[in-house]
């Protein structure tokens, strides 16, 4: 049952420091949902603004509060949290809302789909309590959390495993040079470790990156690592 905690729809204003970060879980497992309500709401700085047990009233709650981040479980009754998170970002009213996937390495074949549906990260459910709150932080912020090292194993489950239907993203307007860039970001590269590879400056790679962002009308760094992928550029023998 969904339970809202907060009537407030205003969200984040990121010139506003003392403007608490507002999440909405979506977790079906009451016990669960319950530890991260009791972690979130004695965080300063955050709260929580509403509780979904199922995908559709993610969905419904999201439209209502307009939260700055979802903490979404994948496997919920009713519409599963890759649905809901398509439906939420889709959605014009709740485009400043970003959603944060809970996921476990069994669940890998859930990924891609996720990301195509507009999530801009992954936390593990084996995180500590500070990793929780440091990934809804940086998801707030407009960042996309999707660390090298789980980057690339996703890359690796993605290559091995059973592709999802083929898409072709259209990479024409993309210069050989942000291409470059692409390929490394959809390798799990950062962006200091693409700027070595390259021999360029980080800030030159920052606006690489800016530029693919606004070219391939990607949300973050998250939509960049689909468009490698779409755009043929992750490839077996390019994963590392």
């Amino acid at each position: 049952m969904s339970s809202d905690m907060n009537t407030g729809t205003a969200q984040q204003d990121p010139n506003d420091p003392s403007s608490p970060v507002r999440v909405l879980l979506a977790e079906d497992q009451v016990l669960v949902r319950d530890s991260f309500k009791v972690l979130i709401g004695a965080t300063p700085g955050m709260t929580v603004v509403g509780e979904a047990g199922t995908g559709a009233e993610a969905v419904l709650l999201a439209g209502r509060h307009r939260p700055d981040v979802v903490l979404m479980d994948v496997r919920m009754p009713d519409m599963d949290g890759i649905e809901a998170t398509r439906r939420i970002c889709a959605d014009p009213a709740t485009a400043g809302t970003r959603v944060l996937i809970l996921t476990t390495f069994d669940l890998d074949d859930y990924v891609y789909a996720a990301l195509q549906a507009g999530a801009s990260g992954f936390l593990l459910k084996s995180a500590t309590a500070s990793e929780l709150l440091a990934a809804i932080r940086i998801v707030a912020s407009g960042e996309a959390l999707l660390a090298p090292t789980v980057t690339r194993r996703l890359i690796s489950e993605f290559l091995n495993g059973p592709r999802p239907a083929q898409v072709v993203r259209d990479l024409g307007e993309v210069t050989q040079r942000e291409r470059e860039v692409l390929a490394l970001i959809g390798r799990g590269m950062s962006n200091s470790e693409i700027a070595e590879h390259l021999h360029l400056t980080v800030g030159t790679v920052k606006t690489h990156i800016g530029r693919l962002l606004a070219k391939l009308q990607a949300r973050d760094r998250a939509q960049l690592v689909i468009a490698a992928y779409e755009g043929g550029l992750v490839t077996g023998q390019s994963s590392r």
